[in-house]
């Protein structure tokens, strides 16, 4: 599904790698498993969501797939493309998420859906999380020590060796 939704994306394997790089060397990391399409790639969650913490991250979130404006009709053009079987299923299964619409704009509604799909998926997310030990820690605090603000427009720099 990676080649026909993200064609020009690292493949999964390849971003686990860099994952793993990163925190072998003590860089907070973080997956987020997005965009989550019911009834095509919602069965992989929990999967990722492991790899992901063998590679090391220590948070995690989740995204609904979104289809505000264009984006609607370019998805359901590629879903009837790709996946032509489970194009009318995906499709009710966003709407009975967003209230019958293929969207809802609202905040705190957008990222996750509601009904009991949605419900669902947010349970899976977090009884994984948990298992995995993922969003157990508060996030490391933010280092802004070495931040220097930026110089105004047309102002020379200093060089400093």
């Amino acid at each position: 599904m990676k080649r026909t939704l993200e064609p020009r994306a690292a493949s999964p394997q390849a971003r686990l790698r860099a994952l793993a790089a990163l925190s072998a060397v003590g860089v907070p990391t973080g997956v987020l498993v997005a965009p989550v399409i019911p009834a095509l790639n919602d069965h992989e969650m929990e999967a990722i969501l492991e790899a992901a913490a063998h590679a090391g991250v220590r948070w995690a979130g989740y995204v609904l797939l979104r289809l505000p404006y264009e984006i609607k009709d370019l998805f359901t053009e590629w879903l009837a493309e790709h996946y032509p079987e489970r194009a009318a299923h995906v499709m009710s299964l966003i709407c009975a998420m967003r209230g019958g619409r293929e969207y809802d704009a609202r905040f705190g509604h957008r990222m996750r859906g509601n009904g009991p799909y949605a419900l669902l998926l947010g349970n899976r997310f977090r009884i994984a999380c948990r298992r995995l030990n993922l969003n157990a820690a508060a996030r490391d605090p933010l280092n802004t020590a070495l931040f220097r603000p930026p110089a105004p427009p047309g102002s020379q720099l200093r060089l400093e060796l």
